[in-house]
C-alpha cells in the first residue's frame, strides 16, 4: 500500500520538480540559446548585436591557435583520463580490502578534490617551479613542461573523487559470484579481470565520462598554472575561447567557438557513454 506521503508526492511532483527545473532554464536553456544566437551576430553587448550569418564561424576555425588547442586539449584529455582511471581503480581494489586505516586513506586521497582548481594550481605553481629551479627552468619553459605540469596537478586533484565512486562500485558487487569464483579455483588475477572489472562497467563508464569532459572543459588549471605559456603552446580551448572573447570586437567569434566547443564535447561524450555502455550490456 502507498503511504499517505507517497500519495503526496506523487500528486504534487510536479512543485518538487520545479525549483530544480526553473534553475536549469535559467541557468542553462537561455543562457544557450542565447549564446547560440549571439554567434550568428557581431556584438559588444546583448543588446546591440548585428547579424553576419556564418562570418564568426569562419574567422573561429581560421584562428590557427584554436586547432593546436583542440589538438592539445584532445591528447591532454585522453593522458588524463588513462591515468586518473587506472590509479583511482588501482586505490580503491586495495582500499575494499579489510586492513586498518582504510578510512583514512580514503579522507586522504579524497582531500585534494575539495581545494577550488586556481588555489590548486598556484601552489603546485610555485612547487613544481621550485623544482625545476634548481635547473634554471620553469613551468613555462617548454609546452613539455607545461602539458606534463597540468597533467600532474589535474590527476592530483581527481584520482580521489574517481577512488570514491569505483569503491562505491566495488561495495555493490554481489558477493556469492565472487565467492563462487573463489570456490572455483578463480587466481586473484582471474577473478580481477573476468569478474570484477566487467561487473563495474557502470562505474567505469560514470567516471570514464567525468575525466573526458572534465579533460576538454579544463580551465581554472590552466589559467592559474601556465596561463597558455609559453607563447600560447599550453593553451587549452576553454582558455583558448575565454581569450577570444576578451578581444575587442571578437566576441561573436568567441561565442561561436564556444558554440563549437559545445557541440565537440558533447559528440564525445556521447560516443564515449555509448562504447563504455555497449561493454556493459556484454557484461
Amino acid at each position: 500500500m502507498i503511504s499517505m506521503s507517497g500519495k503526496a508526492i506523487r500528486k504534487w511532483w510536479w512543485l518538487f520538480a520545479l525549483p530544480t527545473f526553473a534553475a536549469f532554464i535559467v541557468g542553462f536553456l537561455v543562457p544557450f540559446i542565447m549564446g547560440v544566437y549571439l554567434s550568428f551576430r557581431k556584438f559588444t553587448t546583448v543588446t546591440d548585436g548585428k547579424f553576419v550569418g556564418f562570418r564568426n564561424y569562419y574567422r573561429a576555425l581560421k584562428d590557427p591557435h584554436l586547432v593546436y588547442s583542440f589538438l592539445f586539449t584532445t591528447l591532454f584529455a585522453v593522458i588524463t583520463t588513462i591515468i586518473i582511471n587506472v590509479i583511482a581503480f588501482a586505490i580503491a581494489y586495495m582500499l575494499t580490502k579489510k586492513f586498518k586505516g582504510t578510512t583514512i586513506f580514503r579522507a586522504v586521497f579524497f582531500m585534494p578534490n575539495l581545494i577550488g582548481g586556481i588555489v590548486l594550481s598556484y601552489i603546485w605553481q610555485l612547487l613544481l617551479n621550485g623544482i625545476l629551479g634548481y635547473f634554471n627552468r620553469t613551468i613555462t619553459f617548454s609546452e613539455v613542461f607545461g602539458f606534463w605540469g597540468l597533467v600532474i596537478v589535474v590527476c592530483w586533484q581527481q584520482i580521489g573523487y574517481m577512488m570514491i565512486i569505483y569503491i562505491a562500485g566495488m561495495q555493490a558487487l554481489p558477493g556469492d559470484v565472487m565467492e563462487a569464483a573463489a570456490v572455483d579455483g578463480a587466481s586473484p588475477r582471474q577473478t580481477l579481470f573476468k569478474i570484477t572489472i566487467p561487473l563495474m562497467m557502470p562505474s567505469i563508464t560514470v567516471c570514464t565520462f567525468l575525466t573526458i569532459t572534465n579533460g576538454f572543459k579544463l580551465f581554472d588549471q590552466n589559467f592559474a598554472l601556465t596561463n597558455g605559456g609559453p607563447s600560447r603552446k599550453t593553451e587549452m580551448l576553454a582558455l583558448n575561447i575565454y581569450r577570444t572573447f576578451t578581444t575587442p570586437r571578437c566576441e561573436g567569434v568567441g561565442q561561436a567557438q564556444a558554440v563549437m566547443f559545445f557541440i565537440v564535447v558533447a559528440v564525445i561524450a556521447m560516443v564515449q557513454n555509448m562504447l563504455t555502455r555497449s561493454k556493459e550490456v556484454a557484461a
